[in-house]
Formats: C-alpha cells, structure tokens, sequence
C-alpha cells in the first residue's frame, strides 16, 4: 500500500472538514481494496480507493487532487474497464454510494452511481416508457452519460435532458444534453477530464405492462445472445463502419480462442469473458491478438470499447 499517498489523501480531506464544506461521515476510505471487486472482469489488484457518499466531496476534492498532482481514476459500477493485475498507484474515486434518485412529472434525476437497470425498474414502476433499453446494463448513470451507452437501437443521448457535473477547477455546471458533444460510445467528458455528478433523463408517460413486456423481451435476448454467466465487460470491441465486429471475429477462426484463463465467447465472439480465473494480464494479450488477427485479416483495426485504469 502507498502509505504516502494515502496520508496526502487524509491531509486533503481533513482540511476540507476542518472548514466545514464536508464532514467525515460524508466519505469512506478502503486504503486496499481489490479492484477486482470493484470492475465486471472481476480481476485486477489493490488501490487506495474513496467512496463519496456525497456531491459535496467530489466537488471540493477534485480541483485539490488536480493542483497537488494526485492522479485518480473516476470509477462507477466498473463495467467497462480492466484493472491492471498490479493495481492502481493513485484515488480511485468510486462513486457507487451516490444513489440518489427523483421523480418530477416524466423525468427522471439520478446520482452518478446510480443504477441504470434500476433506473429502467424504476421508470417502470411509474409508467414511463423511454429507458426500457438501460434494462440488464451493468453500468451506473455516470459511465452511461460518460460513453453514451446504448443497446437495442436506443442511446443515453436519446433519453437525456442534461448533466450536472464538476470540472476539474471546482465549477460545477449543468448543461443540456446537445452540448455534450454525444456520439457513438463517446461524449464531451473523454476530453474534458470533468466528472459527472447527476443526469436528468427525460421520458414518456406508458402502459406500465406494455413497458415490462418490452423489458422482459430485451433480456430474454441479452440471456438467449449474451455470455451472461461469466464475468465481461459487455461488447469488448466498438462498432466498425458497415461491419458487425462479432460475425469478423468470429470469421477469423476466434469464437472460443483463449489466453490463460481469458476466452472470445463461444457464445457470442463480440465479448471476451473470464472463463476461468482470468488475470488482466491475459485479457490484454486476448484483445491484442483480436485485434492483430482483425488487422492482418481484415486491414482493419478493431477499437476497444473497455477503458484501462492505469
């Protein structure tokens, strides 16, 4: 453990208490926490990691962790990224304590941890139809807002009326979801090293059963099309223009190729899975292989999707 890293970490915090922005019931610090209970892949290995439990620390924390040179890596449910087997020498900063959500009318505003599956049940319960594709993604409302996560034809962009988020300065700001520049499993965010806070969705008022059965048909086909069983982090490679990256995987002789105890899916070739006892290790070299298969088959470069914390 980076004791030092861990004392500057405490020393930033106490400050912030001691001018009273922030309290210390407001935090929790896992000084070596396994990533591996943190990310899908269920690998990786030790880091200083803060759970804010509330908006109040992330805002304050961030400008101070940016001007005293601390790195940190933004974590929500850590469904799309890999967690290197040695661990991350810096703050994680999970969010997955704010939960927070709100109902007014038809939209719907939910913390940056939230849940986007159980924003999808909670639409849901009080009719309103328009999240019914969120159903049975394991992402939380930052990391969807973040890649503009998307399933089943439907897009967060699609849904979403603005987010509230804290630039790296200390502002916090809200803007509307068209000046968030959101394309293709990507947003403003990637660039601007801002982190989310909350998202505001908008959506429809529906039939309650009608929205269930449209829900219950979307993960009947994640269940009967997708590895579910095993740990992964969803579609490991981005859409390539014109083609459907499972079926050139699959093409190149890769459905069920493996590295340690890392596999392309026999199931469905878009996911590399952790079959057995995986390390991040293994994984990587998976991708790398795909992708220099793809290449030198194809001439095309495959872009992963899954984010590396390092």
């Amino acid at each position: 453990m980076n004791t030092s890293l861990l004392h500057r970490l405490e020393v930033l915090l106490a400050g912030l208490c001691e001018k009273g922005i922030i309290c210390e019931t407001d935090y929790e610090i896992s000084p070596n926490h396994s990533l591996s209970t943190l990310t899908s892949f269920r690998t990786g290995g030790p880091a200083l990691v803060l759970f804010p439990k509330k908006e109040a620390v992330v805002i304050a924390l961030l400008p101070l962790l940016v001007k005293e040179n601390v790195p940190f890596f933004v974590l929500g449910n850590g469904s799309n990224v890999i967690a290197e087997d040695h661990g991350y020498d810096g703050v994680i900063l999970s969010l997955l304590k704010m939960k927070e959500t709100c109902i007014s009318g038809t939209e719907i505003t939910a913390s940056a941890g939230a849940s986007i599956t159980g924003l999808a049940v909670l639409a849901q319960k009080n009719s309103l139809s328009g999240m019914e594709f969120f159903y049975g993604i394991p992402g939380s409302v930052g990391g969807a807002v973040f890649m503009n996560a998307g399933a089943y034809g439907g897009e967060c962009k699609d849904i979403l009326k603005s987010v509230t988020f804290v630039t790296r300065e200390g502002e916090v700001q809200t803007c509307g979801a068209d000046a968030l520049e959101m394309g293709y499993r990507t947003s403003i965010f990637e660039k601007n090293g801002a982190v989310i806070l909350s998202a505001t969705f908008s959506l429809k008022s529906g039939d309650l059963d009608d929205i269930r059965g449209v829900m219950e048909d979307l993960m009947a086909r994640r269940v009967e099309k997708q590895p579910l069983e095993y740990p992964s982090a969803g579609s490991t490679f981005k859409r390539y223009p014109g083609r459907f990256t499972a079926q050139l995987i699959d093409e190149a002789g890769l459905k069920g190729f493996s590295v340690g105890g890392a596999m392309v899916s026999k199931k469905h070739a878009g996911f590399v899975i952790n079959y057995h006892q995986a390390t991040s290790a293994d994984i990587l070299e998976l991708i790398g292989r795909i992708q220099s298969k793809i290449l030198e088959k194809e001439g095309i470069t495959l872009e992963c999707e899954v984010r590396l914390i390092r």
